[in-house]
């Protein structure tokens, strides 16, 4: 009996810790968010939803600078593949969580991230499975514009104050690293009175080189890849 009464305070004390530390979190996460405009200007995931992101303000002297992160994801390069992938998150904004806490290079904890916690941070999703490269105009489905929705989301990132930028880093990984190099100089046009414009790509620069293992599969997969979601 004598454990239990010991037991059973110990108990209550940890869920009252539980509770308190969920909601001192609660105000750290983030909404989902879908450009307005989107659907009207052909800026849809693969299954013809819109697409989406997540932005947290920033503050202090981290007011007026901006860091852009792309999720990658892989890529489909035909009609059956990319209908799979409508499926599941990597090809539609509705599988995509209602909410996010941004951690590592987009947390707002200082001892964590100590560079950008005050800065402007946006976490792009991914639904588009082309690095944000295509731009099919026809009405096949699955839809294939992954480039209408990098330039949607920059444009609603500009009208909330990106056009007055410092200092800005467009970042990526995986698919959305690929996407970072391809889109770099682009990005760096939308704010051009900004001091300083960096990108930085995470595992994605696929290296061609003559010796290196799987070097033909992958230059046939990526020009698979662009004839699929840009030139069809």
């Amino acid at each position: 009996m004598a454990d239990h009464w010991f037991i059973r305070p110990l108990i209550v004390c940890f869920l009252m810790m539980m509770m308190m530390s969920s909601q001192v979190r609660a105000s750290d996460w983030t909404n989902i968010i879908t450009p307005e405009s989107a659907i009207s200007k052909g800026a849809v995931c693969l299954d013809g939803s819109p697409p989406a992101y997540y932005f947290r303000n920033g503050s202090g002297d981290g007011v007026d600078n901006w860091l852009i992160y792309m999720e990658g994801g892989g890529w489909c390069i035909s009609n059956k593949g990319c209908l799979e992938r409508t499926k599941i998150y990597t090809g539609t904004s509705t599988l995509k969580p209602k909410r996010m806490y941004f951690t590592d290079i987009l947390s707002e904890d200082q001892t964590i991230n100590p560079d950008f916690y005050n800065w402007n941070r946006v976490f792009v999703a991914y639904c588009d499975s082309s690095s944000y490269l295509g731009d099919v105009e026809s009405n096949t489905y699955p839809n294939r514009r992954g480039s209408r929705i990098f330039d949607s989301v920059m444009e609603d990132l500009l009208a909330k104050g990106m056009k007055n930028a410092k200092n800005a880093i467009l970042s990526g990984g995986s698919a959305g690293g690929l996407g970072t190099i391809l889109r770099c100089d682009g990005f760096r046009s939308l704010i051009p009175k900004a001091s300083r414009v960096k990108c930085i790509s995470d595992a994605g620069f696929f290296i061609h080189a003559k010796n290196l293992h799987g070097t033909q599969k992958r230059e046939r997969f990526f020009a698979d890849m662009i004839a699929y979601h840009v030139y069809v």
